[in-house]
């Protein structure tokens, strides 16, 4: 059994927010797997379900970014969860909009939701790092996070949504190259042409090579003999 966390802040305010992100992918995962309705347990939103035969919890924190790891402290505790049957979805700076790495372990990077997980169970849970891009300077990250995401934007997000929810149950297996190829697909589909199977694209046949054109009728040479040229030549 695994526990899925997605970050975000709670309310209306904030739903849209880049730093929201987290509660997203977890919204789109519950309703494309069919998972009940959303209960409110440890602080936070709580719905539990399967991927095929793979038990998973879903759970978003109430408690604001900050203090995240009070709710994921709390739901580990009760199922019984080691930190390496914990799954984080949050938002990553350093990654470009679209792109998704997961990760086991390692350092929160100065992300106040990541650095109360570790306050609360350690670093050894795993993480699935969403992109959102850089705003280019450091005193811009608070307004950056803490904005909507832009409306140039909700094509990438959506493809990203749905490639997530595609690739759950392989990341609920422990393949995580499947589960990022399956977002892959989505955010960066093949081309038509490398398919081979629309046969609308398929290349058009050559033309035929068109026979050569018969030589023009000559008309017959002049003929020049004298009378008495002609009659030697007819006896010859």
């Amino acid at each position: 059994m695994l526990l899925f966390v997605g970050l975000g802040n709670p309310g209306a305010k904030y739903a849209g927010n880049r730093h929201n992100i987290g509660f997203m992918a977890l919204d789109q995962i519950a309703a494309d797997h069919g998972f009940p309705p959303w209960k409110s347990r440890f602080n936070g939103q709580v719905t539990e379900g399967r991927f095929g035969s793979d038990r998973a919890i879903l759970l978003k924190p109430e408690t604001f970014m900050n203090l995240s790891g009070q709710s994921v402290g709390e739901a580990m505790r009760y199922y019984k969860l080691e930190p390496q049957d914990v799954i984080v979805f949050h938002d990553e700076l350093d990654l470009a909009p679209g792109k998704l790495r997961v990760k086991q372990g390692g350092g929160h990077a100065g992300h106040n939701g990541l650095r109360s997980i570790h306050q609360h169970i350690g670093a050894e849970y795993g993480r699935v790092r969403l992109g959102i891009g850089h705003p280019g300077h450091k005193d811009k990250v608070a307004s950056y996070v803490l904005n909507d995401f832009a409306k140039a934007e909700q094509g990438w997000l959506d493809d990203m949504m749905r490639g997530i929810s595609d690739g759950a149950p392989a990341l609920a297996r422990g393949d995580n190259s499947k589960f990022q190829n399956a977002v892959a697909l989505r955010v960066n589909p093949p081309r038509n042409g490398s398919t081979g199977g629309d046969p609308a694209k398929k290349p058009k046949a050559k033309p035929e090579p068109k026979p050569a054109a018969a030589p023009e009728p000559q008309a017959p040479a002049e003929d020049t003999r004298t009378p008495l040229q002609k009659l030697a030549d007819k006896f010859r």
